[in-house]
C-alpha cells in the first residue's frame, strides 16, 4: 500500500491496480455480493509494494552505487505513519462512542500493536486462541497487512545493502547488485511459499496472518523488478488481462474457507505481476480500464481508504446480525470522503514536503511522533476505561441458579430487560475461567502431553476425575465446590477441542490425530489414578474417517456409536457421569450484554436452538450403559423457552458457548443433589 516512486516515475496502470486492491477489499468487507474472496485485494498490494520498494532501491543503487537507508526510512515514514497513527485514534474515539465496552481492552492493545506495526503476530496468536476464537474481529485488525509490509520495510533495504556491499566490492557493481539480489531474493521468497504452504496445511489460523507466510507475495514484485518480463507486443495485453482475470476469478471463487494464502494465492499475485508487466504502452491492455479517471482517483486514496474503511463498517454495524445494504454503504461513503481529505490534507503534503526530503532525520521524526503518540493513545485508553476488578459478590444465596428456587421460579430464569447489578461484569467475563486455565492444567488444541492436576485435602474421601474438553473443564468449579464440601479428591485432565472419545474427531476439517493421542495417554493416567467416580462431558464435534469428515445420519451414529464404548470401558475403571452438554446460544453473550445492559432480552435465544447440539446424542448413548449415569443442569440453565444472558443477577455465558465460572459456581448444589447416590 505503499510505493517507492518519485512522481515523474508514475505509472497510471499500477494507480489503478491499486484501486482494483482496494475495492476488492472494501466491498469484501461490506458483503458485497459475488466478492467471497476480496481480501486478494491484499495480495495484490504486497506484489505491488515489493514491485515498487525493489524498483526505486535498484534505481538509487545505479545512480549513487549504495543505498541510503535513512532516506528509504524517511520516505517511509513521512508518507505511512501520519495518515495511519490518525486513523488509530479516529478508531479508538469510535471504539468507545459504539463498541460494547467488554471489547474496548483488546482494542487498546489492538492499537498498540498497530502502532508498531506487530499486529500481524497478535492476530496470529489469537487465530490459534481457543478462548479468543470466536470473539468479534478488532475494529483495527486491517492493520495486519500494514504490519506485514513495514516488517517487509525494515527487513528488505538491510539484505539488498548487503547485497550492495557485496557488488561494490566488485568491478561492474550495478550488474553485480542486479544478479545478487535477484539470487537473494528468489531464495527468501522460496522458503517463504514453501513455509506458507506447510503451514496453510498445519496451522491455518496463523498462516494467513505471519510475515514469515507472505514475504514470497511482495518477493514477486521484487523479482519483477530486478528481471523485468519482456512480453511481446501483441501478447503483452492478453497476458495482461488474463493478470486481471486471475485477480478477479479469485476474489469470486475464494472465500474464508479457502486454504489461504499457500497455492491458492498463487494466481492473483501472478496476475497482479503480469498486468505490471504488460505496462502502459499497449492500448488494449489492462491499462485501458485502469486508467479511467475512477479508478485514478480511488487509486490515488487507496491507502487511505483502506485505513480508514474497516473502522467505520465495524462501528456502524455494530450488534447487526444482518447489516444489509444501508449501514455499510453509509460506512464505505463517509470512508471515502475522510480517505480524501486525509490524503489531501494529511498524506500528500507531508509526503512532498521539501523541508523533509531533504531532511531525513526530521522526516523520520515525524514518523515516530505520530507512531509513539498513537501508541500512547492506545494505552491511555486502556487505563482509562479499564474495569473494577474488585472481588465478586457472594452469589452463593439468592444469586444465580440459586434464584431459580424462589416462589416465582419462572420469572427468576426467564429473560428479563434489567438485572440489579451482573456478575461477573462483561467488560472482564472473558477472564470468569475455571482455576485450572490459570492453573495452567489445560491443555492446548496442539498439545498432545497431559497435564494432570488436583484439587483436595490430603486425606479424600474419594477420587473423582474430570475427563475432556473445555466443556468439561467448565464444571470444574462446580466440582470444586462440592469437593470441598465432601473432602474429595479432584483430578483433572482437559484439553481444548478434545472430547473423550475413541474416534478421531474433525478440527478445521481435518483429523485431529493430536487429540486421540492425547486421549489415549489420558486414559493410562487414569487407570494409575484408581478413581471413584468420573465425569466427563463435551460440546458437539464432526467424526472423521478415511472418506473424511462425517456428517447427517453417519456423523450422528459414528459418535453415539464411540461414545457407548469410550464410556463403558470407562465403567470398568469407576462409575462414569455424563454431565449432558450446557445449551449453546451461539452468539456472544457477554459481547451481547455488554452493549444492551438495559435491554438484556435482545441477548435471549430460543432454547430449542440452543440445545441442538451434541446434548440428545449423549442422552441417546447413555440409554441403557450400566454404570453410566446421565445428569442434565438444563432446566437450570436455560429454564425457559428462550434463554436468558443473566439469572439471579449472574452473567451465564462468557462467550458463544461456555458458562462463566461464576455460574457454574451457582449450580453447585444442584449438582450436589444428584451425585451422592453415585459418589457416595
Amino acid at each position: 500500500m505503499s510505493d517507492g516512486r518519485p512522481r515523474s516515475a508514475f505509472r497510471a496502470d499500477i494507480e489503478g491496480l491499486r484501486a482494483l486492491a482496494v475495492l476488492l477489499v472494501v466491498l469484501w468487507h461490506a458483503d458485497a455480493p459475488l466478492i467471497s474472496g476480496g481480501f486478494v485485494g491484499v495480495d495484490v498490494f504486497f506484489v505491488i509494494s515489493g514491485y515498487l520498494i525493489t524498483r526505486g532501491m535498484l534505481a538509487e543503487v545505479r545512480e549513487r552505487g549504495r543505498l541510503s537507508l535513512s532516506r528509504f526510512y524517511a520516505r517511509r515514514a513521512k508518507r505511512l505513519l501520519p495518515s495511519a497513527g490518525l486513523v488509530l485514534l479516529a478508531a479508538l474515539v469510535l471504539a468507545y462512542l459504539f463498541l460494547p465496552d467488554i471489547r474496548w481492552r483488546n482494542t487498546a492493545w489492538d492499537v498498540v500493536t498497530s502502532a508498531f506495526y506487530v499486529v500481524n503476530w497478535r492476530l496470529a496468536d489469537q487465530a490459534v486462541d481457543y478462548l479468543a476464537a470466536e470473539q468479534a474481529p478488532s475494529i483495527v485488525q486491517h492493520y495486519w497487512s500494514l504490519a506485514v509490509e513495514e516488517q517487509f520495510y525494515l527487513g528488505w533495504p538491510l539484505l539488498l545493502v548487503g547485497v550492495a556491499w557485496w557488488a561494490r566490492r566488485r568491478a561492474s557493481a550495478g550488474s553485480r547488485f542486479r544478479a545478487g539480489a535477484l539470487g537473494a531474493v528468489a531464495v527468501v521468497g522460496l522458503a517463504s511459499f514453501a513455509w506458507s504452504v506447510f503451514l496453510v496445511e498445519t496451522d491455518p489460523g496463523r498462516a494467513y496472518f505471519v510475515t514469515t507466510g507472505r514475504v514470497w507475495e511482495l518477493a514477486i514484485g521484487a523479482l519483477l523488478a530486478l528481471a523485468p518480463l519482456r512480453l511481446p507486443g501483441a501478447l503483452a495485453p492478453v497476458l495482461g488481462w488474463a493478470g486481471v482475470g486471475a485477480i478477479a476469478g479469485s476474489a469470486m471463487l475464494l472465500d474464508t474457507s479457502s486454504a489461504f494464502p499457500g497455492l491458492l494465492a498463487v494466481p492473483a499475485t501472478v496476475g497482479t505481476a503480469l498486468v505490471i508487466a504488460a505496462g502502459t504502452t499497449h492500448r488494449y491492455g489492462p491499462v485501458a480500464l485502469l486508467r479511467l479517471r475512477p479508478m485514478q482517483f480511488v487509486g490515488g486514496i487507496s491507502y487511505t481508504l483502506y485505513l480508514w474503511h474497516w473502522p467505520l463498517l465495524v462501528a456502524f454495524t455494530v450488534g447487526m446480525d444482518d447489516p444489509g445494504f444501508t449501514a455499510p454503504a453509509a460506512a464505505v461513503a463517509l470512508a471515502v470522503l475522510l480517505a480524501y481529505l486525509t490524503s489531501r490534507l494529511v498524506e500528500r503534503p507531508l509526503w512532498h514536503s521539501r523541508k523533509l526530503s531533504v531532511r531525513p532525520r526530521a522526516a523520520l521524526a515525524v514518523g515516530l511522533a505520530c507512531t509513539v503518540l498513537s501508541g500512547c493513545g492506545g494505552v491511555v485508553f486502556q487505563v482509562a476505561t479499564a474495569p473494577d476488578r474488585g472481588d465478586n459478590p457472594a452469589v452463593w444465596d439468592m444469586q444465580g441458579a440459586a434464584a431459580l428456587d424462589v416462589d416465582d421460579a419462572e420469572r427468576a430464569g426467564a429473560p428479563v430487560d434489567r438485572a440489579d447489578q451482573i456478575v461477573p461484569d462483561p467488560r472482564v467475563a472473558r477472564d470468569d475461567l475455571p482455576t485450572i486455565y490459570a492453573d495452567d492444567c489445560h491443555a492446548s488444541k496442539e498439545e498432545t502431553r497431559v497435564r494432570r492436576c488436583t484439587y483436595g485435602g490430603a486425606t479424600p474421601t474419594a477420587t473423582v476425575v474430570l475427563i475432556g474438553d473445555s466443556h468439561a473443564a467448565q464444571w470444574a468449579p462446580a466440582l470444586q465446590a462440592i469437593g470441598q464440601r465432601r473432602n474429595w479428591k479432584l483430578i483433572t485432565y482437559t484439553k481444548s477441542s478434545c472430547p473423550y472419545l475413541d474416534i478421531v474427531v474433525a478440527e478445521s476439517d481435518k483429523p485431529y490425530h493430536d487429540c486421540r493421542t492425547w486421549n489415549q495417554a489420558v486414559r493410562r493416567a487414569v487407570a494409575e489414578d484408581r478413581p471413584d467416580l468420573i465425569v466427563t462431558s463435551s460440546f458437539n464435534y464432526s467424526a472423521y474417517s478415511d472418506g473424511g469428515v462425517l456428517s447427517g445420519r453417519q456423523n450422528r451414529t459414528a459418535l453415539v456409536e464411540s461414545m457407548r464404548r469410550t464410556w463403558r470401558e470407562l465403567s470398568s475403571l469407576a462409575p462414569v457421569v455424563v454431565l449432558r452438554d450446557s445449551p449453546a446460544p451461539r452468539i456472544d453473550i457477554a459481547d451481547c450484554v455488554s452493549g444492551n445492559r438495559t435491554r438484556l432480552t435482545a441477548c435471549a435465544v430460543s432454547r430449542d436452538e440452543a440445545l441442538a447440539g451434541i446434548g440428545p446424542l449423549q442422552v441417546e448413548a447413555a440409554q441403557g450403559a450400566q454404570g453410566v449415569h446421565l445428569i442434565d443442569l438444563t432446566e437450570a440453565i436455560c429454564p425457559t423457552d428462550r434463554c436468558a444472558a443473566v439469572i439471579g443477577d449472574v452473567l451465564v455465558y462468557r462467550d458463544t458457548n461456555h458458562l462463566t465460572a461464576t455460574y457454574v459456581r451457582t449450580l453447585a448444589p444442584r449438582l450436589d443433589e444428584q451425585l451422592p447416590a453415585i459418589a457416595r
